[in-house]
Parts: C-alpha cells; structure tokens; sequence
C-alpha cells in the first residue's frame, strides 16, 4: 500500500490575469497602427490640395482696389503665371511707341507725379495725343484682360511672352475691334484708341502706360511698377 506523501506534487496549471491579457492586447494594437500610418504616408495617393495644378491668369482670385475682377470668361491661350523673382526684360528690339505718331522726344518723364489727393504715385507715364489716335502694343504678348475701371476707364492688359511683365493701357476711347482677352498681339498692333475715360481730364486726352513686373504668382492686376521712359527711347 502507498502512502499518498509518496506521490509527486502537481505542477500548478498557468492562469493568464487580465493585466497580461491588456499589454498583449496594447502591443497588438499598437503595431497594428504603425504599419496603416507607414502604409498611408507612401503609398495613400495624394490629394490635389497637395499637388494643386498651375494657375492661370484671371482665374477666380480675390484682387484688390479697382483691379479685382472675376476669371475672364475667354483667353484659354493666356500664358501660365511666372514663377520667378520679378525682373523685367526688356525685348531685344525694344518697346515701339504705343501711340501713333508720337516720337521719344515728344514724352514726358511723368513717372514720379503725385495724383489725386497727393496719397499716390502715378506709376506711368501720360501721353497726350488727340482723341481717337491708335493706341499700340508696345511690344508681342497677349492680351491678359480687357478691363473697365473706375480710375483707368477702358484699359488693356498685356502680358510678355516670357510671363515676366504686364504692359497697361488706360483710359481708351474704345477699343479696336475684335479685340479679346486671350488674344496674342503683335508690336504695333492696334489695341484701342486715344481717349480720356476713367478719371481722365476730357479736356486732354492721353494714353496712360505702365509697365508691372510680376513675381512669383502674381497675375495680370498686380505687379511692381517700373518706369517705362527710358524704354521708350525717353531722354
């Protein structure tokens, strides 16, 4: 007969507590969420808010003062906006008179000229002419937008071939006809004729030109003026 002390002890069968349970549960979960986010950040497709397309000109923006407009319902041939540092090059033939029958020696260097209350620079150049003389694009481009403001009256807006600069033309009479936003012009095309709208003096009609250098995306109604003065040949 066998004494029961003489049995070997029982192994105690191992019991998972729930501390145990959760950490495993925690390092299951957090591994889990590694992977998604590695997964996500190479291979989730990219959104258009992060690879935005280009933007041309005159698409719908908020502008400021009386150069704000909506996107120009035609011009789907206007150059894309620049994307560099605002430099103006010049044509290498130069600018032609963008008024007909004026000579370089004729212009006034009224760049620096206060208007209005005296707040603001004119930041153009005034060529008087008789009303109804062909106003003329200074150089090739195309035309950005034709415009109606308060202060300019009719006005043109030209974009350079190379993005970098708008040429102005303002106060128009009216413009040459089948003129379009969009349009490419070429040096000494009409583009309109002499006239006095906006806030012109009726009394003595003028073109009013300036140049507008742009920077990285800038559009047609901004920009840094430049004198255009010399570029005409002024002296």
């Amino acid at each position: 007969m066998t004494d029961r002390n003489d049995q070997p002890p029982l192994r105690p069968v191992p019991r998972y507590g729930f501390g145990k349970r959760l950490k495993t549960a925690s390092v299951s979960a957090l591994v889990t969420s590694v992977f998604w986010i590695v997964f996500m950040v190479l291979y989730w497709p990219r959104s258009e808010a992060a690879n935005p397309p280009p933007v041309l000109p005159g698409a719908a923006q908020a502008g400021s003062g009386s150069r704000a407009a909506t996107a120009p319902q035609r011009g789907a041939g206007v150059a894309r906006l620049y994307d560099g540092p605002a430099v103006y090059v010049a044509p290498r033939e130069g600018l032609k008179m963008p008024v007909q029958s004026v000579a370089a020696n004729q212009l006034a260097d009224n760049y620096t000229q206060s208007r209005g209350d005296g707040s603001r620079a004119h930041n153009a150049i005034d060529i008087l002419a008789p009303r109804g003389t062909p106003v003329l694009a200074a150089a090739s481009g195309t035309v950005a937008k034709l415009f109606a403001s308060k202060n300019g009256g009719n006005t043109v807006y030209e974009r350079s071939p190379d993005g970098k600069a708008i040429y102005y033309y303002a106060h128009l009479d009216s413009y040459a006809p089948g003129l379009t936003d969009g349009m490419p012009v070429t040096p000494g095309q009409v583009l309109g004729f002499v006239g006095s709208t906006g806030d012109a003096d009726p009394a003595a009609p003028h073109l009013h030109f300036a140049i507008m250098v742009l920077a990285a995306g800038e559009t047609w109604w901004q920009g840094r003026p430049i004198n255009p003065y010399r570029y005409l040949g002024g002296r």
